[in-house]
């Protein structure tokens, strides 16, 4: 028998029984839970992820019946993902390419669990190394007092070609329209520990207060700058003896692993959004 293998994402106010429902309802139609996950937190509110297969034929039925037995009753919020659907990747970048490097890398290794359609710049840097590995390269510059413009020839590159974009170091602001009408999730690296040091200059400004410990933060892009909910974050320890030039290069190496885990933990559903938080799985 051919099998669908789902992952159900799903929050709502905890109460008694949530688990029991939702086993017992995807018993009821042949499913077999092979991964569960779940946390309440401290507002009171429930977290699940549930990995399961189910017989090829009941897929449909089973997702369309689920609100109304399920998810009604307890308000939840929830979304069913097919694991045999892969998610399209557009990563945008400027001129710096180590954090578009890796992710390529990692993609083209089949390290990555999605597929990059194309890659888009303000800056013509890096065009050779995107159709080295065989991808459309967009080049829109950003023209001083032309921000609009670029924006909506941005957007007009990236409709219907992903489910998600990377900001590889894309050194642009997106403006909340922009946000709008592209529709899909947005994860952005920014190369500082946030909240310390947002904006430009982080390195400059961690080395002036003579911090010990430099780090890299991913996170979902809102339209308040350096502020979206943040996704994952790691550090590396540095001293006084470390000037501006080293502190990027140290900086640069956390800022690869730190994006490239969030962008694989996106595409494998991992990431569940409540408010101003994520939860990962």
């Amino acid at each position: 028998m051919a099998l669908d293998t789902l992952r159900l994402l799903a929050s709502c106010p905890d109460r008694p029984g949530i688990i029991s429902t939702v086993s017992g309802f995807l018993y009821e139609r042949g499913a077999n839970i092979v991964r569960s996950d779940q946390y309440t937190s401290d507002d009171g509110t429930f977290y699940l992820r549930m990995e399961f297969t189910v017989p090829t034929g009941h897929r449909v039925d089973l997702v369309e019946t689920y609100g109304l037995a399920v998810a009604n009753p307890y308000g939840m919020s929830w979304r069913v993902a097919d694991s045999r659907y892969v998610k399209r990747i557009a990563i945008l970048a400027s001129k710096a390419d180590h954090c578009l490097v890796d992710l390529l890398w990692r993609w083209r290794r089949g390290q990555l669990p999605a597929q990059v359609t194309l890659v888009a710049s303000n800056h013509p840097d890096v065009a050779p190394t995107v159709e080295s590995f065989g991808l459309p390269f967009h080049h829109v510059p950003v023209p001083p007092g032309r921000k609009a413009d670029a924006e909506a020839d941005l957007a007009d590159v990236l409709e219907d070609q992903c489910d998600l974009v990377v900001l590889a170091r894309y050194m642009q602001i997106l403006s909340g329209g922009f946000l709008g009408k592209i529709g899909v999730p947005v994860i952005n690296i920014h190369h500082s520990f946030l909240p310390a040091f947002p904006g430009a200059g982080p390195y400059e400004r961690a080395r002036a207060r003579g911090v010990k410990l430099i780090g890299a933060t991913a996170h979902y892009v809102t339209e308040d700058l350096d502020e979206g909910p943040i996704i994952e974050q790691d550090v590396i320890r540095v001293s006084h003896r470390d000037d501006t030039a080293r502190l990027a290069r140290l900086g640069a190496d956390v800022e690869r692993t730190v994006l490239a885990r969030a962008v694989q933990w996106h595409c494998e559903d991992r990431l569940l959004r409540h408010r101003g938080t994520v939860v990962v799985f």
